[in-house]
């Protein structure tokens, strides 16, 4: 029996992801999210007929991998989730969270996203499950809590999908364990940076730290915008771990995330320091505290990471015009953002006045950068296949010349509704 790739989402493009694997008789999808386009619309994958679909594998909870999985909940349809404990935990809020964002832009209610949490099965890092005959075994992808290569077992031969990956050490997250990969004949990976490489961690953290201290010991206030999922936290954990000696406070969702995270302290590299964060920062519970916050010389870490939404952009309009304050960017910034249009023109948005705060960016990133991408590729022995996506088209022609001089392997960057033929 043949087995087939197919590229629902996340061709050429970031976000979106969702790759079917099947055959003539069934298939099983790894990711169903959601991106968005200028106007904030969410994009969703394409379908597979429903009653072909037995299960979907989550690689992990950010909403670009997780958005779409309630529409196979609509009806009748109970179709089964597969992903890590925590990952189930963390999808519903984020589901939660994206229905009361985008509701009347979304095809599926509260119901559905109910049902996809009653059909979320929890599996471990390293333990095998079967599904429709295929075995697959999930390990850690390094990217945030719960992140999942995910590799499938056919009698024909192997996939293995990184999802998001990463092999730097952060505060919250070790490396990605690649010995799912050393069997793998088809390796799907994401290539977000498939262009660049990122400077050292500890790099980002003592030039991040080093100027915040400085706007702030100079009677200003520092604003790092950042996701309430992963990012905020990492910021966070660097500012604890050098007992930062001045008022850190942090507002939005990224407090419900943290107490989450420390319920699963096996998927953290440092729990005790994200404990640490929890006991001794600041959160902000209302406008008491958020009036408080941006007056005081001090940092706030605020959602939303792009500046899209959330406190971060009351923030901004209270401390954007005196050159005293830092606005800190640590966020991948998107196309058509608020914090895009700050990185390339200086300002909020066309009515706004130009920035007058100091204004950095800083790379945080929990993506492998080009060479990392290659060290992934290489971790396999018996590779026959790499097919590239969650990329711009320029970074996947980048790293696919890069894998084929190295390699000699053959290299596939589909477009979404492609299918490939895998063995």
């Amino acid at each position: 029996m043949d087995y087939f790739l197919k590229i629902l989402g996340g061709g050429r493009e970031v976000g979106r992801s969702a790759i079917e694997v099947s055959n003539s008789d069934y298939s099983v999808v790894m990711d169903y999210g959601v991106n968005f386009d200028e106007k904030d619309n969410p994009n969703f994958p394409l379908q597979e007929t429903p009653s072909k679909v037995k299960g979907f594998i989550v690689s992990h909870a950010h909403l670009d991998h997780v958005g779409a999985l309630p529409i196979y909940q609509l009806g009748s349809l109970n179709t089964k989730i597969y992903g890590t404990v925590i990952t189930r935990v963390i999808t519903e809020i984020m589901l939660k969270d994206f229905l009361k964002l985008s509701g009347p832009k979304v095809p599926f209610e509260w119901v559905e996203v109910r049902k996809a949490m009653d059909n979320f099965m929890a599996v471990g890092y390293n333990e095998e499950f079967e599904l429709e005959g295929l075995k697959v075994i999930l390990s850690d992808a390094g990217h945030i809590p719960g992140s999942a290569i995910v590799k499938v077992v056919s009698e024909k031969g192997n996939v293995a999908f990184t999802g998001d990956i990463n092999l730097t050490e952060t505060k919250l997250m070790r490396p990605a364990d690649l010995n799912a990969l050393r069997d793998a004949n088809v390796l799907i990976t994401e290539s977000t940076y498939g262009r660049f490489n990122h400077p050292t961690r500890k790099s980002v953290e003592d030039e991040f730290y080093e100027k915040v201290l400085e706007v702030v010991e100079n009677g200003g206030t520092v604003l790092v915008p950042a996701f309430s999922l992963a990012r905020s936290q990492e910021v966070l954990c660097v500012l604890a771990e050098r007992d930062f000696p001045y008022p850190v406070y942090y507002d939005g969702m990224s407090r419900e995330i943290t107490e989450l995270m420390l319920g699963f302290r096996e998927y953290l590299n440092k729990p005790d320091l994200l404990k640490k964060v929890y006991d001794k920062f600041n959160y902000v519970k209302g406008w008491d505290d958020r009036h408080r916050a941006w007056k005081e010389s001090g940092v706030i870490v605020a959602s939303a990471g792009m500046l899209k939404g959330g406190p971060a952009v009351y923030y901004f309009k209270k401390l954007a015009e005196n050159p005293k304050n830092g606005i800190f960017l640590v966020s991948y910034q998107a196309i058509n953002t608020p914090g895009r249009k700050l990185l390339e023109t200086g300002k909020f948005d066309e009515y706004s006045p130009l920035l007058k705060a100091r204004f950095e960016i800083f790379d945080f990133s929990s993506h492998a950068g080009k060479d990392q991408l290659l060290e992934i590729v290489k971790a396999s022995n018996n590779l026959e296949k790499v097919v590239l996506v969650h990329g711009s088209y320029d970074n996947q022609q980048h790293l696919a010349d890069l894998i084929k001089e190295k390699t000699g392997v053959e290299v596939i960057i589909p477009e979404n509704g492609q299918e490939i033929k895998l063995f």
